[in-house]
């Protein structure tokens, strides 16, 4: 699992915003889909053995929003480093 950040460009007003949220939930291993209309950003969780991020990317592009930029983070390491004494932390 990851946690996607996307900048996009294109959205003139708050029905943009549904549009998109309703397309990224429609593909598969997507999950808590929120677009920030004011901030031009779209953030979401992806289930990369589903979906991947270009999938997502070119599913935004059809709709004819432009994705200017992209930062994903692993959920698996985030885990890690949040669990005193997990796996991760007893290694040496």
């Amino acid at each position: 699992m990851e946690k996607v950040m996307m900048k996009l460009s294109g959205m003139t007003c708050p029905s943009c915003l549904s549009k998109i949220e309703r397309a990224v939930g429609s593909l598969d291993g997507t999950d808590q889909i929120k677009v920030l209309f004011n901030a031009g950003k779209l953030k979401f969780t992806l289930d990369t053995d589903k979906t991947k991020t270009v999938d997502v990317k070119t599913a935004i592009e059809k709709m004819g929003y432009e994705v200017q930029g992209i930062k994903e983070r692993s959920l698996t390491d985030e885990c890690r480093r949040k669990i005193p004494g997990g796996i991760e932390a007893k290694r040496p």
